[in-house]
């Protein structure tokens, strides 16, 4: 997973009180590296606290005792961490929209969240643990926030001002009102063009408004009629939206591959939409932009 995704979805969903209580900028006030995790604190302990650190989700069953297998292993190195990272344990049993936000196919699931979005999943054997982590690490450098100060730290140095642009898309996003993201993240871009925040936070926003109008079937009817291109595309929304983004370009460039005129031209536009979702040293975009080379000439 690369981060295309957005989960905020979960955000609005909370019925019950947080596990803790927030600060300021939404993250709860509890310190420990280790976090156990539900709907109701999602949004602080995992979306908020990774604009900080990392947050590597372990998910089980507490039904499935193997399923925490690596469970031990991931409080070692949360503890061993200081604070780097945190670990939030999410129990599908009790949550499983949790495990149906991240795409998660089977147990045990490890996932490392920064800035909101999936960065990568564990896929590997116990022992490889550490050095996942430390990739994980590593690749979000200099990144994040970095863990909140403790009383008294960094008295003295001035606040950065949080853009209030910025503040009011943000707010709208965090209260479900997608169509005010939009709208106050095309103020800012109308005013600054080049703006990379604010480019690719709309690009999010639009997709999974996009994405919430389909039926949830969108991709058993796609299969059943491969010659409906309209079919098609949102058949690839619904696989991207679900963390299966080789699905989502390969159908789109069979689509592609195999029509010609306005069909053509509307699964091309859709393909490069999604595109624009990854970085673009993505190997994955990568590698589809070469299939879809192909399958233009």
């Amino acid at each position: 997973m690369t981060g295309a995704v957005d989960l905020s979805a979960l955000k609005e969903r909370a019925q019950a009180a947080p596990a803790g209580p927030p600060t300021a900028n939404g993250v709860s006030a509890a310190s420990s590296a280790v976090v156990e995790v539900t709907e109701a604190n999602f949004e602080a302990e995992v979306l908020a606290r990774s604009t900080q650190v990392p947050v590597v989700v372990e998910l089980y069953a507490a039904s499935m005792p193997a399923s925490a297998v690596f469970s031990p292993t991931l409080d070692s190195l949360a503890a061993a961490g200081n604070g780097s990272w945190v670990l939030a344990r999410v129990n599908v049993d009790s949550d499983p929209r949790i495990a149906q936000a991240f795409g998660v196919q089977a147990l045990p699931a490890v996932v490392a969240v920064a800035a909101g979005r999936p960065l990568a999943d564990f896929d590997g054997d116990e022992p490889q643990l550490g050095q996942w982590i430390d990739a994980v690490l590593q690749a979000t450098a200099g990144k994040l926030s970095g863990p909140p100060q403790s009383e008294g730290e960094g008295e003295g140095e001035p606040e950065e001002p949080e853009d209030p642009r910025f503040v009011a898309a943000e707010t709208a996003l965090s209260e479900g009102d997608l169509a005010g993201a939009e709208a106050a993240y095309q103020v800012i871009l109308d005013a600054e063009p080049a703006n990379v925040q604010a480019l690719g936070a709309i690009r999010q926003v639009r997709f999974i408004a996009r994405v919430q109008d389909l039926d949830p079937d969108a991709v058993a009817r796609a299969d059943a009629e491969p010659a409906d291109v309209t079919a098609q595309l949102d058949a690839a929304d619904m696989e991207l939206y679900s963390q299966q983004p080789e699905a989502a370009f390969a159908r789109l460039i069979e689509t592609i591959r195999r029509t010609a005129g306005d069909d053509r031209n509307s699964a091309r536009t859709r393909l490069l939409e999604l595109f624009e979702l990854f970085d673009p040293a993505d190997p994955i975009v990568i590698a589809a932009r070469r299939k879809l080379a192909s399958a233009l000439y």
